[in-house]
């Protein structure tokens, strides 16, 4: 019964006192092959709540009975709020997919036809609208040189020149 309570009490801890939010995007730029090669680390626990409450719908991220329906939602909610520009030009991404890893989800996006730039912008809110203490950390690669920046909500934009 001890050891019940235990697990118990220490599930409930962790849900109510979740320790940070927080998300990691890397940005690079593969000039071989002239793509943008996106790759977006954010807690899954934090992505499904929001996503269930934005579409008003139940899955389960980690085992979705209709996988391809939740990653429309994970690639309609990223194109509104990560947005990636070039030397002043949006740059439509295309989603690729997710994949989970421990207690987050990788999800995974490309442009292509891309020169390379020498000014990257992102605009990344990422969770802002449910964590009023969520942080986005940025991470852009171009030509070997990298360059990043940390977004504390409310701010959401970065600009890096290459």
């Amino acid at each position: 019964m001890g050891l019940l309570l235990c697990k118990w009490w220490m599930t409930l801890w962790l849900t109510a006192f979740h320790p940070f939010y927080a998300s990691v995007t890397e940005i690079s730029h593969n000039a071989d092959k002239k793509e943008l090669q996106v790759s977006c680390r954010i807690f899954a626990d934090d992505l499904e709540n929001t996503l269930k409450a934005q579409y008003k719908t139940t899955f389960d991220i980690s085992r979705p009975a209709n996988r391809k329906q939740v990653e429309d939602y994970i690639a309609a909610y990223l194109s509104q709020h990560l947005i990636i520009t070039l030397d002043g030009k949006n740059v439509p991404l295309h989603f690729i997919g997710y994949k989970i890893e421990e207690d987050a989800v990788w999800s995974f996006l490309e442009a292509e036809n891309v020169t390379t730039p020498k000014k990257v912008q992102v605009r990344n809110n990422v969770l802002y609208e449910r964590h009023p203490t969520q942080t986005n950390m940025v991470h852009v690669l171009v030509g070997g040189e990298r360059k990043s920046a940390k977004l504390d909500n409310p701010k959401d934009m970065a600009v890096m020149g290459f």
